[in-house]
């Protein structure tokens, strides 16, 4: 399965990077971050990494073949502008294919709360069959700390996009 995971906004920066640290090995991933993000530094830690100002490159292309694509964080604003259909950098872009092409599209919105507006948009993508999935914790894999729960999440969003994982206590499973 090829994989996208796009950065948008600076607050989750980490959780989105952990994200796509932890899609296991036998999937193809490919990474976009916003301006915001230090671009820099991430090619020097060896992220096969777009830049979002980049429209030009792959992901702005049914062809290149994205199988899922994950925005994580998912800032209003780059969820407003995918609602409206507004394709001005490669997070939008790709989102945009994503779409059309019926491939599975998950946004991580991280705000709270929620505006009228944010939640219509949210409402909007939902019916094009978009995953809206927050970052929202269940307490009954019983997390102990920051990094078992940013696990859990990530289980979850992989469980949605059906990338096998073993991030997190399932329900009922005594381990």
């Amino acid at each position: 399965m090829k994989i996208l995971v796009a950065i948008s906004g600076a607050s989750g920066v980490n959780l989105g990077l952990k994200t796509y640290d932890k899609i296991p090995k036998n999937h193809e991933k490919y990474l976009i971050v916003n301006e915001n993000a230090d671009i820099v530094s991430l090619k020097e830690r060896g992220y096969n990494i777009f830049e979002n100002k980049e429209i030009w490159e792959g992901p702005a292309s049914g062809s290149f073949g994205v199988d899922a694509m994950m925005v994580v964080p998912c800032s209003m604003n780059t969820l407003a502008k995918i609602a409206v259909g507004i394709s001005d950098n490669l997070t939008t872009r790709a989102a945009s294919v994503m779409i059309k092409e019926k491939k599975k599209l998950l946004l991580a919105p991280r705000e709270l709360p929620f505006s009228p507006i944010a939640l219509e948009n949210m409402h909007k993508l939902s019916l094009l069959n978009v995953i809206i999935a927050p970052p929202v914790l269940g307490y009954y894999s019983q997390q102990k700390c920051l990094e078992e729960m940013e696990d859990f999440i990530i289980g979850k969003w992989f469980d949605l996009l059906g990338i096998e994982n073993s991030l997190y206590k399932r329900w009922g499973k005594n381990e």
